[in-house]
């Protein structure tokens, strides 16, 4: 009985686990077939696109950049091909000996080592890293024999940026570089992420930076269809690159060439516009800098030499020096008066060499020169003759009178980085300082103003744009360097920047007085030399602006004083005087007198533009040197001066 119930019992168990065990089954092959109708009915369309990805590799193809010209057609900025060898260090191990055996192969030197381990510690091990460029044949010949020893290494062939004439136009020019995670995050957030795929190089200054888009063109793509290891099969589609368009400049690279080397190894800017359309003709800033050295990503060495540099070869002096504009604001301070009628141009004004007031004693380098109506206040540069004006008209209805003209305003250039400087008031001084005794505009503090000292400091833009709205009667055009672009494909070229000019409204009559006056500071005044023989007349204002504060009683000494705390040089001028075509401003640091250091410049850039005539070189160097006033030696005729002057840098 007992046995009966024992084998009941595991019968019972039996039939209980075979049920358990088919129940597991059952729902076993229905979760399997609720997950093969899950993926193979409702994610088919996600998983097929997800499948035809792993098959088919989209590679992005980089286009050629845009070429930029000067306004007669010469290449500043071009593009050439060059083999490269690259490490994708993720692929390639341990990179130190992989350096040294690679060195066995390949000359690698001590700067190709520390630059691209400075650029693989800056990627992230996933693309490739040159560890040298520009491969001749025979080099690339003998890596590829021995390719197999090196997983990771390949060699590829790449477009780097050229900048033929090195060093010339740099500022304006610009150079591209590698593109840094800041940039890589502001491409992502853009509109233009997909277009930059690829793309290991930007455009980081000047024209390059600021005509990216243009310059950079449209990537291309190709589809791969790839192996399960990831090798290509066959091409399966494509659509080609758009190279960039080319950027057309209204500078002129050969007057470019002659300032900076009228300029030699001093420092200072000089801007040349056409006053009738806002076109920068010449846009220096010495000393300058090799793009070049930039387009690999510079070296240590190089970019210490250039950064701590005390002569700043990477500022911008033109648009971003900023300096006090000297005399040369006299001209505008005697507009500012009659158009506010604050002075006649007849009133007369006794210049005994110095101006009382407050118990301070103004002086002035020139000395007695008696009684100054405007027109001679302006000729002779009377100091007092300002000193007084500036005292009627008060420091905030100079700073609304000077702010239309460009004063301590940002012109919109097209390039950025531009400094704006300071234009002072009242309002500007509470702003910018902290206790009550420095926010506080103290009347003594407005005479300097009136010859251009004090608080005044602008660029030479501000000055050349402001000058170029005296040339054109009160007409202001918007400067720019870039002219037209020209598409890639159409060949069509776009005229920029076609905007009217801002029409300021200066009465005729007040405007003549100034640029009456500025045409006896070249016949009889303080740039006369420089002019002498001029086939043409042409209006200007020397100034000399101090680089350093004076004190009370201290008098001026060239001979004692350290070079780089001497007088600023500065001229701004306009020629034909009665039809304008160019007008200019520019400072030569620490040089002295406008009169004997910059008009001389001036002279040769108006004898350029409106003559076709290019200095001999015994007068360049006699300019460079401050050694001459008008020219010296027989000129040449511009347009027939070949063109490049010496050997263009090679790559």
């Amino acid at each position: 009985m007992n046995q009966m119930r024992n084998v009941d019992a595991d019968l019972w168990r039996f039939r209980t686990r075979v049920r358990v065990a088919s129940t597991v089954v059952v729902v076993g092959l229905v979760l399997i077939f609720l997950r093969l109708f899950y993926l193979q009915v409702i994610r088919y369309d996600d998983l097929a696109e997800q499948a035809e990805d792993n098959r088919i590799a989209v590679v992005p193809t980089v286009p050629n950049r845009g070429l930029i010209l000067d306004r007669n057609g010469v290449v500043l900025a071009t593009n050439y091909s060059a083999y490269t060898l690259e490490v994708t260090p993720n692929k390639a191990g341990p990179l130190d000996p992989l350096i040294e055996a690679l060195g066995e192969v390949l000359e690698i030197g001590a700067r190709d080592r520390k630059h691209f381990k400075k650029l693989a510690e800056e990627g992230k091990g996933f693309s490739s890293v040159p560890i040298r460029t520009r491969l001749t044949d025979e080099e690339v010949a003998r890596f590829t024999a021995q390719k197999f020893r090196f997983p990771g290494v390949e060699i590829k062939a790449r477009l780097f940026r050229s900048y033929p004439y090195g060093e010339l136009a740099s500022h304006v020019i610009g150079y591209i570089g590698r593109i840094n995670q800041k940039e890589k995050d502001a491409i992502e957030e853009s509109d233009d992420d997909s277009n930059y795929e690829g793309t290991e190089y930007i455009g980081k200054l000047g024209i390059e930076q600021s005509f990216e888009r243009q310059l950079h063109g449209i990537t291309g793509v190709q589809e791969m269809e790839t192996s399960a290891g990831g090798r290509a099969v066959r091409r399966l589609a494509s659509r080609p690159a758009t190279p960039g368009d080319t950027v057309v400049l209204a500078l002129d690279i050969k007057l470019q060439k002659l300032v900076e080397d009228l300029f030699g190894k001093r420092r200072g800017a000089l801007v040349a516009m056409d006053p009738k359309t806002g076109e920068v003709l010449a846009f220096v800033s010495k000393p300058t800098f090799d793009p070049n050295l930039f387009v690999e990503g510079i070296d240590l060495d190089n970019w210490q030499s250039l950064n701590q540099s005390i002569d700043k070869p990477l500022l911008n002096r033109a648009l971003r020096g900023t300096y006090p504009p000297g005399s040369t604001y006299k001209p505008f301070m005697a507009l500012g008066a009659l158009e506010l009628g604050k002075r006649s141009a007849s009133t007369l004004i006794n210049d005994p060499g110095y101006f009382n007031f407050g118990g301070h004693k103004f002086g002035s380098p020139e000395g007695y020169l008696g009684d100054m109506d405007m027109r001679r206040a302006i000729q002779l540069s009377s100091n007092i003759y300002f000193y007084s004006l500036a005292n009627e008209m008060g420091v905030d209805a100079i700073h609304d009178f000077m702010a239309p003209l460009g004063f301590g305003q940002l012109t919109g250039i097209d390039i950025q980085g531009e400094t704006r400087g300071v234009l002072p008031s009242t309002e500007w001084k509470r702003n910018t300082y902290k206790t009550a005794a420095q926010r506080k505009w103290y009347a003594g503090e407005t005479i300097s103003l009136g010859i251009g000292q004090g608080y005044n400091t602008f660029t030479m833009l501000q000055l050349a744009q402001a000058t170029s709205v005296l040339a054109t009667n009160g007409l202001k055009f918007k400067p720019h360097l870039a002219m037209a672009i020209r598409d890639a494909v159409s060949r069509e070229t776009r005229a920029l920047y076609t905007e009217p000019p801002q029409n300021l409204n200066l009465k005729p009559e007040n405007v003549a007085v100034i640029r009456d006056a500025l045409g006896a500071v070249v016949t009889a005044g303080t740039s006369a030399r420089a002019f002498a023989g001029a086939a043409y007349a042409s209006g200007g204002k020397t100034g000399t602006a101090q680089a350093v504060t004076m004190g009370e009683g201290q008098k001026y000494d060239r001979a004692r004083m350290g070079e780089r705390q001497r007088d600023h040089a500065l001229y701004v001028a306009m020629a034909p005087l009665d039809d304008p075509k160019i007008v200019l401003a520019l400072i030569v640091e620490n040089a002295g007198w406008g009169a004997e250091v910059a008009a001389p410049i001036a002279r040769r850039v108006f004898d350029y533009w409106l003559q076709d005539l290019y200095p001999s070189d015994d007068d360049i160097a006699a300019v460079s040197q401050g050694q001459a006033a008008a020219p010296i030696g027989k000129a040449r005729k511009a347009s027939e001066m070949p063109w490049p002057p010496s050997p263009a840098q090679a790559p």
